[in-house]
């Protein structure tokens, strides 16, 4: 039986403490892994020792051991850093990122990440919440052209009707063909 993303995310924490670029160049991989397009500006930018700083004093990301250059992050700190990317590359502003944070416990922060990055960590994201003994995942299928679908998941943001239609709409340009209006 392969491992669950929950499992494989965690493995990650071995790589831990991170110094701020450690932590960065350790997330930037993992997001670039997803295969996520990003939806503006911001959330195409890798993270950086700077950006984490500022995450960290706008109150996005837990304050580090140490200070400085001493400073560590360790796999709480990851987890808080990965879900921002994600959110971002999702469409999410760091306002509604940092309400979302907040409300998040270490479980469940696990699981919206591990959830996120289940395709990239070579899972089936519904593995994660049947790894955790919770309900399965629904998925929402939306066909765009013969031979492909987008799939959203239900909990997502992005489910919601006018953003399903935005997307399909958009692959259909992307593939340049108007016919399939």
């Amino acid at each position: 039986m392969a491992d669950s993303p929950i499992t494989l995310l965690r493995a990650h924490a071995r790589h831990a403490p991170w110094n701020a670029r450690g932590l960065a160049a350790h997330v930037t991989a993992l997001v670039d892994a997803t295969g996520m397009r990003p939806t503006n500006a911001s959330a195409r930018v890798a993270p950086s020792a700077r950006s984490i700083r500022f995450y960290v004093a706008n109150g996005l990301l837990d304050r580090p051991e140490g200070t400085g250059t001493a400073a560590t992050y360790n796999y709480r700190h990851f987890l808080q850093l990965l879900g921002i990317k994600i959110r971002q590359r999702e469409g999410a502003t760091l306002e509604s990122i940092k309400s979302e944070l907040r409300e998040l416990t270490g479980d469940s922060l696990e699981r919206r990440v591990a959830t996120s990055l289940a395709p990239a960590l070579g899972v089936r994201a519904d593995a994660v919440a049947q790894s955790d003994g919770d309900q399965p995942l629904s998925w929402r299928r939306v066909p765009v052209a013969e031979g492909i679908e987008i799939h959203v998941r239900d909990d997502s943001p992005a489910a919601r009707d006018e953003a399903v239609v935005a997307m399909r709409e958009a692959v259909r340009a992307a593939l340049g063909r108007e016919e399939l209006r």
